[in-house]
């Protein structure tokens, strides 16, 4: 807005005495405002620091929890022999992870260097235990004479020393029985719990310094904020008069339009006319400048539709549904070929071609997203395991348009894995789906393959 605007404004200033009222007035609301932004930052310094406690706390529990299970399993596998067991014990190890995970998510709190160095030492005094048990666990395969083959990973790939090699079978048993049951085991595992509880009594010493030192602080925050209120009301009442024609109206006017979304009111003193067309002009930049920022922020430069941050945001949001969904990975066959042989222009036309074919395809209540260099990703909605036939003609007619290009474009194909959920984005609904579009991929590309119709070994 140009300034010669402006200085068409016609309203009534305020007198020299109005001016010192209010100043006075505005220098008691803005410490008030400190001083309530002040409570409102210790107390949440204290709460974040009881929080913080409890949360490590209850981490500290699943920590224990999965050790206690592993230390179990593994004795368990010591004495019964049973693969069973050992089993139990790799699956704590890789999949449920209890130890790994509490000690991951303990450190997202901001607690100094002594305590992460903690978590660090009893981390790497349980990975070396766990070396000790697996170890163990490899004694007592080879003493019992498992085949190799069938003995998981962990264990096959751990090679025994030349001594123990040279043990009979009863010996072994009897040394893999003292690593996880001998004293040396026992002092192992004291130690690494010493490690947690002293991080615990760091944290719990730290907490509540914290809280004493809030403590004192809130209450002179708050008898500090009880003088600048009582100085405001002797202040309101002197200014009342004078603030109720020449600011209270136009400023309820202007608080309506700005909870309803609209433009400002040009009304008031001259002042308030001022702010008014000021915040409309900064209102209509700020809301072509949001509109501008969100997409560029949501879309793909080149293909024009959504990006891989909309779709993980999608991806989120979509977890907490009960909507069934179909996920679609899909894949450019070939395309550094298709680079290299024709160059990036054609490159990208392609993937253009690719993402106008897959919005062609879709639904209104579907997605589809470029959530890489030549892969794209779509999410239907509202669609089940029994309409798999609507998706194969979809990806068939794509595939088909793209092997016989009309548009002067070299040919390509797809390939495209495909998963279902019964409700929302499940934690397993990527996975498969990039299972499937693997076996795709390694078994002639050009197609498709539902993550249910997969043989049971590559599942």
């Amino acid at each position: 807005m140009e300034k010669k605007q402006f200085t068409k404004i016609r309203g009534i200033k305020f007198h020299t005495l109005n001016y010192f009222i209010v100043l006075v007035a505005c220098i008691l609301y803005v410490l008030i405002i400190y001083a309530t932004i002040q409570v409102s930052v210790k107390y949440d310094d204290m709460v974040s620091a009881t929080n913080a406690y409890i949360g490590c706390t209850k981490e500290i529990a699943r920590v224990k929890e999965g050790s206690d299970y592993l230390t179990e399993q593994a004795r368990l596998y010591a004495v019964m022999m049973t693969p069973f067991y050992m089993e139990q014990y790799l699956e704590e190890a890789n999949v449920t992870k209890r130890r790994e995970n509490g000690m991951e998510a303990m450190e997202q709190y901001s607690f100094g260097e002594k305590e992460h160095q903690l978590l660090q030492t009893a981390l790497k005094e349980s990975d070396q235990l766990m070396e000790k048990e697996l170890y163990a666990m490899k004694l007592i395969s080879v003493a019992n004479a498992y085949d190799a083959e069938m003995l998981p990973d962990e264990v096959r790939e751990i090679q025994l020393t030349t001594e123990d090699q040279a043990l009979s079978s009863e010996k072994m048993v009897s040394r893999a029985q003292e690593m996880v049951f001998g004293s040396a085991y026992q002092q192992e595992k004291a130690q690494i719990m010493k490690d947690i509880n002293l991080f615990i009594d760091t944290i719990v010493s730290q907490t509540e310094g914290i809280q004493e030192e809030r403590v004192q602080s809130l209450e002179q925050t708050l008898r500090e904020q009880r003088v600048l209120i009582s100085l405001l009301f002797v202040m309101n009442i002197l200014t009342f008069i004078l603030i109720v024609t020449m600011i209270v109206k136009p400023l309820q006017l202007h608080i309506n339009c700005i909870q309803e979304g609209k433009l400002l009111q040009i009304t008031g003193a001259y002042e308030f006319r001022y702010l008014a067309l000021i915040y409309n002009d900064i209102y209509e930049l700020k809301t072509a400048n949001e509109a501008l920022l969100r997409h560029k922020a949501e879309h793909d430069p080149l293909t024009g539709i959504a990006n891989r941050g909309a779709f993980e945001q999608l991806r989120t949001l979509l977890k907490a549904t009960k909507t069934p969904i179909a996920f679609l990975l899909i894949d450019v066959d070939e395309f550094k070929q298709i680079n290299d042989g024709f160059g990036h222009e054609t490159g990208d036309e392609i993937l253009k071609k690719v993402a106008r074919l897959m919005q062609e395809q879709i639904r209104s209540q579907d997605y589809a997203a470029r959530i890489g260099g030549d892969e794209f990703a779509i999410i239907m909605t509202e669609i089940e395991q029994k309409q798999k036939e609507v998706i194969e003609k979809k990806v068939q007619e794509m595939n088909r348009k793209l092997q016989n290009p009309e548009d002067g474009l070299p040919p390509v194909s797809l390939s495209v894995g495909i998963s279902f959920s019964r409700e929302g984005f499940s934690e397993d609904l990527y996975k498969n789906t990039d299972q499937a579009l693997y076996y795709v991929k390694e078994n002639g590309r050009n197609g498709w393959k539902f993550y249910e119709e997969l043989p049971s070994t590559q599942r």
